[in-house]
C-alpha cells in the first residue's frame, strides 16, 4: 500500500484529527494518552524519545513502546529528538510498526537539547534538517512530520517551514513561540506565525500555544485555518478540556489511577500528573503536598488522593451561598482548570519588592544559599541536611586546596610539578621526567 501523504494522510490515517495532545517528556505516556483520548482528544504523540537510545537500548524500546498492545491508542505518532540522519532513521524503523507516524523533534527549547544539540537548537542548521527529512522520506514506510518553535521573524518562520515541506515533512506542528520563550518568559505564542505558514504550506498544520479550553481550541481554527489544535499544560491540568468540560479533578485523577493499574507507568510520572490535577488544591493543603511528594507506592500516592477528596468534599459540605472561589480562580480548587504561569512582572509583584512578602519566595541568591540557613537552602541541599544535620554549606569552611598549574583541579601535596595527578602523569610520560612525589611504582609507569 503506498504511503499516504499531507492532506490524505491527516484525512484517512489521522482521522481528520481536530484535538491533539502534545508530546510531553515523563507526561504523555500510555496512561495518560488512554484517558485525554476517552475524554475528546483524536490524536496522542508518545513523549519524546532519544533516537540514539532508543536505537542501542532494547530495554528503552520495550518501556517506552513496545509494551502491551493497545488497540485504542491509535491513531499515534513516535516523537523522536536526533541530530543524525542515520540514527534518526535507524531508530525510526524501529518503531514505524508500532505507529501512524514519526515526527521530528525541532521544538523543544530546554538546557538539555542544547547540550544535546537538539530540538530547537537545530533550527538555524537547515541542511542537516533537510537531509534527515529526505532520508526518512525515502526509507520509512509511515510518513515523516516535524514539530518546529518559530522565529522572531515571520518571513523566516515561512521559509523555514517551507524548507521542511519541500524536504519530504508531511504535517507540521507549529509552536507559537520561539526558543527563547520559555518558563516565566513563555509569554504569549503567536497566531500570527502559525497563520502565516498555515497559508504558505500546502501540508497540513497543528497550531501549539494559548490553548487552555475548548474555546481557545475553536477560536486558534477560526484564526489560523489550522487542520488542528495541540495541546500541552493545559490537557495536564484538564485533561477533559476537549470535551469543554471542567470536572471534578478526583474524578479525573480516579480514572487515571484505575488506568495506569491496568497500563503500569514509573511512580514519577503518575505524582507528576497529579501534582498537575490537584495543582490549585495543594496550595490550600500543603501538608498533603509533602506528603505527595514523599510517598514510595501507588498505594501511597491513592491514599493521598482520597485524602485530598475527602478534605475537598468537606469544604464543599460547609461552604456558605454565595461563597466564591479565592485567589482569583475562575472556579473552585477542586475543579480541573488552567493554570496560567505568572510572568516575571507579575512575579515580582505577587512577591513584594524583596521577593519574600506573602510568604512566597523569589529566587535564592547564591549568597542566601550558601549562609546555611535551611529555610533559604535548595531541596537537595535540605535532604543532604536531613541526612546529615552537621553539614554545612558556608563555603568559608570548606577546605582549601592548592590548585593545579595546567587544569585547576586540587594539586598533589608532594608533586614538584604543581599539578595534579592527572596532569602530573602526562606531563611525565611526555617528558620522561620523574616525580618523587608519586610512589616508586607510578613513577614507573609515568616514565615506561
Amino acid at each position: 500500500m503506498p504511503k499516504l501523504r499531507g492532506e490524505a494522510f491527516w484525512r484517512e490515517t489521522l482521522r481528520s484529527a481536530h484535538y491533539v495532545v502534545a508530546p510531553m517528556v515523563d507526561q504523555s505516556e500510555l496512561a495518560w494518552r488512554l484517558l485525554s483520548r476517552r475524554h475528546g482528544a483524536q490524536l496522542c504523540y508518545t513523549p519524546m524519545l532519544h533516537a540514539q537510545v532508543f536505537l542501542r537500548d532494547a530495554n528503552y524500546r520495550r518501556e517506552n513502546l513496545y509494551g502491551e498492545a493497545c488497540p485504542e491508542d491509535r491513531p499515534l505518532i513516535v516523537q523522536f529528538c536526533a541530530n543524525d540522519p542515520e540514527v534518526f532513521v535507524q531508530a525510526a524503523l524501529l518503531a514505524q510498526d508500532y505507529c501512524d507516524a514519526i515526527d521530528l523533534n525541532l521544538g523543544c527549547p530546554q538546557m538539555i537539547a542544547k547540550r544535546g544539540h537538539y530540538g530547537a537548537f537545530l533550527q538555524e542548521e537547515w541542511d542537516l534538517l533537510q537531509r534527515m527529512i529526505l532520508l526518512a522520506n525515502e526509507k520509512l514506510s509511515v510518513p515523516i512530520t516535524c514539530k518546529i518553535r518559530v522565529f522572531p521573524d515571520i518571513d523566516k518562520t515561512v521559509k523555514y517551514a517551507q524548507m521542511l515541506e519541500k524536504a519530504g515533512c508531511q504535517l507540521l506542528t507549529v509552536h507559537g513561540r520561539t526558543k527563547e520563550q520559555k518558563g516565566p518568559l513563555a509569554g504569549v505564542a503567536s497566531w500570527e506565525h502559525i497563520q502565516a505558514v498555515r497559508k504558505a504550506v500546502n501540508i497540513p498544520v497543528f497550531a501549539n500555544g494559548n490553548i487552555q479550553c475548548l474555546s481557545d481550541v475553536e477560536e486558534c481554527i477560526r484564526k489560523t485555518g489550522v487542520h488542528g489544535v495541540m495541546s500541552a499544560e493545559g490537557n495536564l491540568h484538564n485533561p477533559a478540556l476537549f470535551e469543554g468540560r471542567n470536572p471534578l479533578v478526583w474524578e479525573m485523577a480516579e480514572e487515571y489511577l484505575e488506568i495506569v493499574q491496568k497500563y503500569p507507568c514509573p511512580l514519577s510520572y503518575v505524582r507528576a500528573h497529579l501534582f498537575k490535577l490537584w495543582h490549585h488544591t495543594l496550595q490550600v493543603y500543603q501538608q498533603l503536598r509533602e506528603e505527595l511528594a514523599k510517598v514510595k507506592t501507588l498505594e501511597g500516592i491513592v491514599d493521598v488522593n482520597r485524602e485530598l477528596k475527602l478534605r475537598c468534599q468537606e469544604e464543599i459540605a460547609n461552604q456558605k451561598e454565595g461563597e466564591k472561589p479565592k485567589e482569583g480562580l475562575p472556579f473552585f480548587h477542586w475543579i480541573c482548570q488552567p493554570y496560567i504561569r505568572p510572568g516575571p512582572k507579575e512575579r515580582c509583584k505577587e512577591n513584594g519588592a524583596s521577593g519574600t512578602e506573602k510568604g512566597v519566595r523569589g529566587k535564592r541568591t547564591l549568597e542566601e544559599e550558601e549562609d546555611g540557613n535551611s529555610e533559604l537552602l535548595s531541596k537537595n541541599k535540605q535532604k543532604k541536611k536531613l541526612r546529615n544535620p552537621n553539614k554545612s554549606f558556608d563555603p568559608s569552611l570548606k577546605p582549601k586546596y592548592a590548585k593545579c598549574d595546567q587544569c585547576g583541579n586540587p594539586k598533589g601535596n608532594k608533586c614538584v610539578f604543581n599539578m595534579c595527578r592527572g596532569c602530573c602523569k602526562k606531563r611525565a610520560f611526555k617528558e620522561t621526567a620523574d616525580c618523587p612525589g608519586k610512589s616508586r611504582k607510578e613513577s614507573r609507569i609515568y616514565t615506561a
